[in-house]
C-alpha cells in the first residue's frame, strides 16, 4: 500500500481546498496522470499523480480544506507484468516502503541541502554544510512552527535527511493549541514572511448579545450562517490583515498632466514605464522590509503586481522585469496575465515575489484613494480615472486630460522625501507624449 499526501505546491501555503478528482476508487492510474486539481490561494493547480498503481481510496471531497502533508490517496501496487526482471522486481519491492512522504509535488523535491536549511531563528540559510545549529524544514512545516511559536531546533524531521515535514511539527503542538494548527492559513507573502493569525484562528467564541436577543423576538427573521470566504477573497483577507498589522501605511497624492499623449497611448503599459523610472530615482521603494528585525532589501529587478477584479475576487498576478522594456511589450504581458487571471489558470509563480505594487482602480471609478501595502513590499501606486480638469496656464484657461495618483508607501523605512521624490519622477514621465 502506498499513500500520497496533499504536496507543498511551491507557495509555502499551509492547506488549500479541493476543487475536483480526476480519479475514483478502483481506477487504475499511471504515473504523472492528472490526479486532482486544489485551489490554493490565487490559483487553481492540477496534482498529478507521484506513480502508477490502482486508487484504492481518496480522502476529502470538492470543497474540503486540507492542510498540507494530510492524506490524500492510497494506492494499491499495480502488479508487475510477467516477464518483468528481478531487477525491476526488486525496484518494486523497494517501493513499498518509500520514504515518508514530505508534501512535495512529485519531481520538484529538492536534494541539496540549502533548499531547506533554516536557522534557529527560522532564517534561510545558504550552503550545503549543515552546521550544529541549523536545521532542514519544508516551507509549510516551518511556517506552521513560527505561527504556534516553535523552537524548530527541537523538532525531530522523519523525512528524508532528518527532513521536518508538517506531521513532524504537528506531532510536538503543546495542549490548547490544536485550533491554531487547524484553523484557516495565512496567506504568506512573497518572501515567505511570517504568517500573521487573524481572527479567524482564535478558538475562543465571540457573542453578539444583541443579535441573539433579536433573534428570539416573535416574528424575528431566522438566523443563517454566512458565507466563508475562500481562495481569492480569503487571501484577501489574510493579506490586509497582515498589512493592517504590520505596515505603518502613508500616502501622498497628486495628478500626472496627460495633454501631451497621443490617442494610441496604453495607459497600463505608460504606467509600469513610469513605475520604472520611479524606482530609478528612489531605489528605496522597489525593496522587501522586515519589520521583525528591521531589515530592508534593495531590489535590483522590478516586477510588479497588477491587481485584478474577478468575480472570485481579487487576484494580483506579476509583470516582471519591467525596466527598460518597451511599452508594447508590457502591455503584452499584462494581456496575457489578464486572460490567465480571468481564466484560473495564472501559474503561481505568476503570483509571488512582487517588489512593487499597481491599483489601477481608475478603470472602473474613483479619483484618490488609500492603496493598501502588502509585506514584504513597501509601496504601491493607485490610479484613477482619467478626467478633464480645468486647468490655468500662461496662455489661458485650457481643459486638460489628468491622472489622479495616490502613493501608499510604508512610512517604518520610506521617507516622506523618498515618497515625494519618487511620485514626482512617476509623474515627469506620464507628462511626456511619448
Amino acid at each position: 500500500m502506498k499513500t500520497f499526501n496533499l504536496p507543498d505546491l511551491g507557495e509555502g501555503l499551509a492547506e488549500a481546498e479541493i476543487v475536483r478528482w480526476h480519479v475514483k476508487a478502483g481506477d487504475r492510474i499511471n504515473a504523472d496522470d492528472p490526479m486532482l486539481a486544489v485551489e490554493t490561494a490565487k490559483a487553481i493547480v492540477e496534482v498529478p499523480a507521484p506513480f502508477s498503481g490502482i486508487i484504492e481510496a481518496i480522502h476529502g471531497n470538492p470543497g474540503d480544506t486540507v492542510a498540507t502533508g494530510a492524506l490524500l490517496v492510497e494506492f494499491e501496487e499495480a502488479t508487475p507484468a510477467a516477464g518483468t526482471s528481478a531487477r525491476a522486481s526488486t525496484a518494486s519491492s523497494v517501493e513499498r516502503h518509500p520514504a515518508p512522504d514530505a508534501g512535495t509535488v512529485v519531481g520538484t523535491m529538492p536534494t541539496a541541502d540549502e533548499n531547506f536549511v533554516y536557522g534557529a531563528d527560522n532564517a534561510p540559510v545558504s550552503g550545503n554544510a549543515l552546521p550544529p545549529d541549523r536545521i532542514r524544514a519544508i516551507p509549510a512545516a516551518r511556517a506552521l512552527a513560527k505561527r504556534l511559536g516553535l523552537d524548530l531546533t527541537q523538532i525531530q524531521g522523519t523525512g528524508r535527511g532528518q527532513l521536518i515535514t508538517v506531521d513532524d511539527v504537528l506531532r510536538v503542538i503543546p495542549p490548547g493549541a490544536h485550533a491554531a494548527a487547524t484553523g484557516p492559513a495565512t496567506r504568506h507573502a512573497p518572501m515567505g514572511d511570517t504568517p500573521h493569525p487573524t481572527a479567524a484562528s482564535d478558538p475562543t467564541p465571540h457573542r453578539n448579545i444583541a443579535d441573539e436577543q433579536a433573534a428570539q423576538l416573535p416574528g424575528a427573521p431566522p438566523q443563517h450562517p454566512g458565507e466563508r470566504l475562500k481562495g481569492p477573497r480569503r487571501a484577501m483577507a489574510q493579506s490586509m490583515a497582515a498589512s493592517r498589522d504590520h505596515v505603518m501605511g502613508c500616502t501622498v497624492f497628486d495628478d500626472a498632466d496627460l495633454h501631451d499623449w497621443q490617442p494610441e497611448q496604453d495607459v497600463t503599459s505608460r504606467i509600469l514605464r513610469a513605475i520604472a523610472e520611479g524606482c530609478s530615482t528612489e531605489p528605496g521603494l522597489n525593496a522587501w522590509f522586515d519589520g521583525e528585525t528591521l531589515t530592508r532589501q534593495l531590489l535590483s529587478h522590478i516586477d510588479v503586481a497588477i491587481a485584478v477584479d474577478t468575480p472570485e475576487g481579487l487576484i494580483v498576478p506579476v509583470i516582471r522585469n519591467i525596466r527598460g522594456r518597451p511599452v508594447a511589450e508590457l502591455r503584452r504581458d499584462v494581456d496575457r496575465l489578464k486572460r490567465d487571471t480571468h481564466a484560473r489558470s495564472v501559474r503561481p509563480a505568476d503570483l509571488r515575489n512582487f517588489t512593487f505594487m499597481l491599483s489601477n482602480f481608475g478603470m472602473i471609478a474613483g479619483r484618490y484613494a488609500t492603496p493598501v501595502v502588502v509585506p514584504p513590499a513597501v509601496a504601491i501606486l493607485g490610479c484613477g480615472r482619467l478626467s478633464h480638469d480645468v486647468i490655468a496656464t500662461q496662455n489661458g484657461i485650457e481643459a486638460h486630460l489628468r491622472m489622479p495618483l495616490s502613493l501608499t508607501f510604508d512610512h517604518r523605512c520610506v521617507t516622506g522625501g523618498e515618497a515625494a521624490r519618487f511620485l514626482a519622477a512617476v509623474i515627469r514621465d506620464l507628462h511626456k507624449g511619448n
